[in-house]
């Protein structure tokens, strides 16, 4: 068997992925284990890339951003489609000559949610093989009849008071995210976006997020003007040393010429030998300072050169804060429209006239009928189901009451 297969054998084995992941089609949220091994012909030995290996999660956009890879289309690949593109991209980019094999796993599959006629509505870790029945289970079972009533007004309550929460902070999200592009860019001020515009609770958001936008650009405008600042200190101090370093080399002539004079006189006894030395040892000392001025103006340089990099760091921090805070707030404004939108279903089901219609004649147990809301290649459609009916990562499911029969 060639070792490369053996490679791909071996981890199949020791990876196993849960049967309905074969063909599971990846979405945001999904969490993997990916590993990658790599055998070397020429050594004739297993590389371990531990750098690769570890969890990532799907992001809000659908990608997986994986080391040397970058970022890397997931949402609506299998496990196994996702392996054989990160083993293709590692041997392209890196110019390998042997392919390293890739294994990706299952660890966690995006939630399901679920609303209406239940205990418990909201969002719940999905297990495989889940069904509606089982989901209904999770959820604290069907809401008791004798509980529609009260429990239904508790609900309309609590679904707007989520929502307004909820969408609170779908509204600040969004001017946030219009505020990190505009630092991200340079600019002084951002104007509110188009998508919450006439929102009342604008004006006092945006202050806010301006107020954030003119602190972080002071707070680098002044690192960069100290940084500035200590330039011109340092390359004054460079100057006043290479003046220095002028004077000193006319000394040096000066000192040498009067030692060249003095040297004939001392060969011929006309004057003492001490006399000699000491103007030679003026001319080293000279020297010598000289060589002391040009190490002070290597360590001056070293010090501009060093502002100018921290000059750099600094505009460069930001840059990489600001990006990572604008990955966390995409995916925050995801989740905060996803609880939105739930809240809104929670909201209509609870004033649903059938529901109201429903609770007049307690002296039955209410019939229900399940629907599931699934996104399918970015298409949302509702699906009728039954208890049996299986549930996929990121479905819906509406519990509703049944219209009632007119008597």
């Amino acid at each position: 068997m060639r070792p490369a297969r053996l490679v791909a054998t071996c981890l199949a084995l020791s990876l196993t992925v849960p049967a309905m992941a074969d063909e599971y089609r990846l979405g945001s949220q999904d969490k993997l284990n990916i590993r990658v091994a790599e055998w070397q012909t020429v050594e004739g030995t297993f590389r371990d890339w531990s750098a690769v290996n570890g969890e990532y999660s799907v992001g809000p956009a659908g990608n997986l951003s994986v080391p040397f890879v970058g970022e890397l289309p997931a949402a609506g690949k299998t496990t196994s489609e996702i392996a054989a593109a990160i083993s293709v991209a590692l041997q392209r980019k890196l110019a390998l000559s042997d392919k390293p094999e890739a294994s990706v796993e299952m660890v966690q599959f995006r939630p399901f949610y679920i609303s209406g006629e239940i205990q418990t509505p909201g969002q719940f870790p999905y297990v495989p093989e889940l069904t509606v029945l089982k989901a209904i289970s999770i959820a604290g079972g069907i809401r008791r009849n004798s509980d529609f009533g009260s429990q239904l007004g508790k609900d309309l309550v609590t679904a707007k008071g989520n929502f307004d929460i909820y969408d609170d902070q779908r509204v600040r999200l969004i001017v946030r995210r219009a505020r990190i592009d505009a630092d991200l860019a340079g600019q002084v001020s951002f104007e509110a976006p188009k998508e919450v515009e006439g929102d009342p609770r604008l004006p006092t958001i945006v202050a806010d997020e301006m107020q954030i936008l003119t602190s972080d650009q002071k707070a680098l405008k002044l690192k960069l003007q100290a940084l500035d600042d200590l330039k011109g200190v340092l390359q004054g101090e460079i100057d006043a040393l290479q003046k220095k370093i002028v004077n000193q080399q006319k000394q040096v002539e000066l000192a040498q010429q009067q030692a060249d004079s003095i040297g004939p006189l001392a060969q011929k006894g006309l004057i003492a030998n001490a006399r000699l030395l000491s103007s030679q040892q003026s001319v080293t000392d000279l020297q010598g300072k000289i060589l002391d001025y040009e190490t002070a103006i290597l360590t001056a340089k070293q010090s501009v050169s060093k502002a100018t990099q921290d000059a750099i760091d600094a505009q460069n921090t930001l840059s990489s804060s600001l990006a990572a805070d604008r990955q966390q707030v995409e995916a925050d404004l995801n989740e905060a429209a996803l609880r939105v939108n739930m809240q809104k279903g929670l909201m209509a089901q609870a004033s649903d006239p059938a529901t109201t219609a429903a609770i007049t004649n307690n002296s039955e147990e209410p019939t229900l009928i399940y629907s599931l809301v699934r996104v399918t290649d970015g298409k949302t459609s509702e699906i009728d189901a039954k208890e049996d009916t299986p549930v996929l990562p990121g479905d819906v499911i509406k519990v509703k009451l049944a219209p009632m029969a007119s008597q």
